[in-house]
């Protein structure tokens, strides 16, 4: 295996844009452990691990300050993340069961040849349209609720 990849090879390698590996080096999550004479980025063997742990922990749902934040050394433990994600699918499994719901209502007005009210139609594109954008934001309440807790619980500790 090549000891060294520059951006391109190392986004090629692992199927990540370039975009996005410049990104998280902006957003100081993942950065280069060295660069060429002329200022590319080298990212070496160390640095792949580290994506991996990354690209791990943005598979088990957490967002990148979540992973920034974990990454950086702060104490979760592998319970605690598998939980935070376990309560984000049921999260994600009561919107869609909702969704479901206001589908079958307007599936069957439809059947019966009933007219559809414009309030059970726009209901049903809001569900549609919000119940992501409203999952996004119970995350980062939930997982700031965590993070309180969790802080206060070292902080008690410590005294």
């Amino acid at each position: 295996m090549k000891g060294t990849w520059k951006v391109g090879e190392l986004a090629k390698l692992t199927g990540l844009t370039v975009r996005a590996l410049r990104f998280y080096d902006s957003i100081g999550l993942f950065s280069p452990s060295s660069q060429t004479d002329s200022g590319h980025r080298l990212y070496n063997e160390t640095d792949l691990s580290r994506l991996q742990q990354i690209l791990s922990l943005k598979e088990l749902g957490l967002s990148l300050d979540e992973v920034k934040s974990v990454m950086a050394g702060e104490q979760y433990s592998p319970l605690e993340i598998v939980a935070l994600q376990m309560s984000r699918i049921e999260e994600q499994i009561k919107l869609q069961r909702r969704l479901l719901t206001q589908l079958e209502h307007v599936s069957r007005l439809m059947q019966g040849d009933a007219p559809i009210s414009v309030e059970d139609f726009t209901s049903l594109l809001q569900a549609m349209k919000t119940g992501p954008e409203r999952l996004v934001v119970e995350r980062r309440v939930s997982w700031e609720n965590r993070l309180d807790k969790l802080g206060s619980y070292l902080d008690e500790e410590e005294e």
